[in-house]
């Protein structure tokens, strides 16, 4: 049985709505956020060190980083599904937003919400905080343009890792700016798959409202 081991209001979202629509069964320990600090809980390190979620506790394994998560539950259950075929140009395309996610498109707003607790002594790094933040939407953006999905405009794991800069992006009011990822954001809290998944972990504080 696959453990998600869960901190609410966090990146460990989207894995769950992952094994959702996979059907994959599994079980989620939930883990709740200091109502100060807003960091993870202590508890969380006695499944791995970092302390950080999600993480993955299948087959004797204990799994982190959500792009080897996702990548892991693909293999192991996708059936196919949810991946180019290995050695096709989109499977290069797939691999690329699979790791964009964290590697690049996340770290500017964590950056945000980190420099925000300096107050006044963080503004000289606003400016480029913001552009950052704005180039790599307005990449995701281009790259998504009309279609529906990322990758040959079908529903794959680079969606999955991807759906939380969209969510951020269009609660943070990006949306006004970038309506398509607005729209692919909705449409994929709109699938029967994300709501079971949200509705096993309300509140989300990036459930969108209806448009």
């Amino acid at each position: 049985m696959i453990i998600v081991h869960h901190l609410n209001n966090s990146r460990s979202q989207r894995i769950l709505w992952l094994l959702e629509e996979l059907g994959t069964p599994y079980q989620i320990k939930h883990y709740s956020r200091d109502a100060t600090t807003n960091l993870a809980p202590p508890e969380l390190k006695a499944i791995h060190p970092l302390g950080k979620s999600p993480v993955l506790e299948a087959d004797g394994k204990i799994i982190f980083e959500s792009a080897a998560i996702t990548d892991w539950i693909i293999r192991k259950h996708g059936h196919g599904r949810f991946m180019p075929a290995p050695g096709t140009d989109a499977h290069e395309d797939y691999l690329m937003w699979l790791h964009f996610a964290e590697g690049s498109a996340m770290t500017p707003f964590l950056l945000a919400l980190y420099t925000a607790r300096l107050g006044d002594a963080a503004a000289p790094l606003q400016p480029r905080i913001q552009e950052q933040i704005g180039a790599h939407v307005a990449y995701f953006s281009q790259c998504l343009g009309d279609n529906d999905w990322l990758v040959n405009n079908e529903l794959s794991g680079a969606d999955v890792m991807m759906s939380f800069i969209a969510e951020i992006a269009t609660v943070q009011g990006l949306g006004a700016h970038f309506p398509n990822l607005a729209a692919y954001a909705r449409r994929i809290q709109s699938r029967p798959a994300w709501i079971a998944a949200a509705d096993k972990t309300e509140p989300y504080s990036f459930r969108l409202p209806p448009a």
